[in-house]
C-alpha cells in the first residue's frame, strides 16, 4: 500500500498565518490611508490660514470635506466631519480680526459638515461610500438593460426592442427579457409592465427581470406565466402586481404562441393582406390571484409577417379609450414600418404613447 505523506508541517502553517496577518494589516492600512491623508490636507489648510489668510481662506476646508463625503465609508465619515469642525474652529481662532464675514463663512462650513454627516447617516444602511454606492447603482442599471438585450438570431429573423422611461432615466417599470432555447431554434420573449412607473418602479422591475429571466430559460412556455404569478404572490408587496405578454416562437417553422396576463394584446401583421390583427389571449394580472389560468393564441409568422409586443404606455393616454390608442398605433405602424423594419421599435416608441408613462415595444419580423 502506498504511503500518504502530509507535507503541511508547522512551518507551512506558520507561514500561512503570517501571510494572513500581513494581508489583514495591509487592508487596514489601505482602509484608513485615505482618511489620514484627508485629515492631513485639512490640517495643512489650517496651517496656511495661520501663515497667510489672504492666500489660504477658511473656505478651502470645503475641499477635503467634499472629497471625504465621496470617498470615505459611513464608519469613517462621522469622525472625519468632526475633525473638519475642529479645524474650522482652530482656523477661526487664528484670525486676527473676526469680522462678520469670517464668522459667516465658518458657520457655513459647519452647516455643510452637518449636511454631509446627515447624508452619511442615511447612507449607513448600505455601508458603502458615496462613489461606491453610485457605481453599484450604475451596475444594477446596466444589468437591467442587459436583461432586455435581444440574443443573436438566424439571418431570416429580425427582432428589435425599445424602452422609454417616464422619468427619462434607464430605470422604468416596463422591461423585457428574451432568450433563445432548444439549440437556437426557439425564441422566448416576455414584455412586463410593473405597477408604478419610472424610478419608483425601477427596483421592482430589476428584481422581477432577474427572476423572470431565470424562469424563462428553464420552464415550458405554458408554465411561465403561472410560475411568474406564483412568484409575485409570494413577495407580499403592497403594489406587487404586474402585467405581461409572453411570446414563444419556433425559429424554424415560424409557429408561435402568445399568452398575456392583464396586458394589452399582441398584434400580428400579415404581409399578404397588409392588415393587422389582434391576437386574442387573456389572463388575470400577475400577483393578484392564486392558480390563475392564461388563454393562449396560436399563429404562424410567414415571410414578411411581424408581431408587435408592447406595454400600455404605447396606447393609453388621459381621456382616450385604449381601443382608440390601439387603432392609432396600428395606423402609425403601417406608416412607419412600410418598406423596412430596421429601427422600427425606436421609431414607434418615439412617435407613440404618452411621455408621462413608461413605454416598451418589441417588433418580431420574419424577413
Amino acid at each position: 500500500m502506498d504511503a500518504v505523506f502530509d507535507h503541511s508541517g508547522p512551518g507551512v502553517v506558520a507561514s500561512g498565518l503570517d501571510r494572513a496577518r500581513l494581508a489583514w494589516s495591509r487592508g487596514r492600512v489601505r482602509q484608513f490611508r485615505t482618511a489620514v491623508l484627508l485629515c492631513l490636507l485639512a490640517a495643512s489648510v489650517v496651517v496656511g490660514v495661520a501663515i497667510d489668510p489672504a492666500v489660504f481662506p477658511v473656505t478651502a476646508l470645503m475641499v477635503p470635506l467634499l472629497v471625504g463625503s465621496l470617498v470615505l465609508n459611513p464608519r469613517q465619515l462621522p469622525w472625519f466631519v468632526g475633525w473638519i469642525v475642529v479645524m474650522v474652529a482652530v482656523a477661526l481662532g487664528l484670525q486676527e480680526e473676526r469680522t462678520g464675514r469670517i464668522v459667516a463663512v465658518a458657520v457655513i462650513e459647519v452647516l455643510m459638515a452637518a449636511i454631509v454627516l446627515v447624508t452619511a447617516l442615511r447612507r449607513s444602511s448600505l455601508g458603502v461610500a458615496g462613489n461606491t454606492g453610485e457605481s453599484m447603482f450604475v451596475d444594477l442599471r446596466d444589468r437591467l438593460l442587459n436583461q432586455g438585450g435581444i440574443p443573436a438570431l438566424p439571418g431570416d429573423w429580425l427582432v428589435e426592442s425599445a424602452l422609454r422611461s417616464a422619468s427619462g432615466t434607464p430605470f422604468a417599470g416596463d422591461f423585457l427579457v428574451a432568450t433563445v432555447l432548444d439549440d437556437d431554434t426557439r425564441l422566448e420573449v416576455v414584455v412586463v409592465d410593473v405597477s408604478g412607473k419610472g424610478d419608483a418602479a425601477g427596483t421592482r422591475a430589476l428584481l422581477l427581470s432577474g427572476a423572470f429571466g431565470g424562469m424563462l430559460g428553464s420552464l415550458a412556455p405554458q408554465d411561465f406565466l403561472g410560475a411568474a404569478n406564483d412568484y409575485l404572490m409570494r413577495q407580499g408587496w403592497e403594489e406587487g402586481f404586474a402585467t405581461a405578454v409572453h411570446l414563444s416562437l419556433d425559429l424554424v417553422t415560424g409557429s408561435f404562441s402568445v399568452r398575456s396576463a392583464g396586458h394589452p394584446p399582441a398584434v400580428q401583421r400579415h404581409s399578404g393582406s397588409g392588415r393587422w390583427g389582434v391576437l386574442p389571449s387573456a389572463g388575470p394580472v400577475l400577483g393578484l390571484l392564486d392558480d390563475a389560468d392564461f388563454e393562449v393564441a396560436h399563429g404562424v409568422l410567414g415571410h414578411g409577417d411581424a408581431v408587435l409586443l408592447y406595454t400600455d404606455g404605447m396606447v393609453e393616454r388621459p381621456r382616450r379609450d385604449i381601443e382608440m390608442g390601439l387603432d392609432r398605433m396600428l395606423g402609425q405602424a403601417e406608416t412607419l414600418l412600410h418598406g423596412s423594419f430596421v429601427g422600427s421599435a425606436e421609431r414607434l416608441v418615439a412617435s407613440l404613447g404618452s411621455p408621462d408613462d413608461d413605454r416598451a415595444m418589441v417588433v418580431v419580423h420574419r424577413r
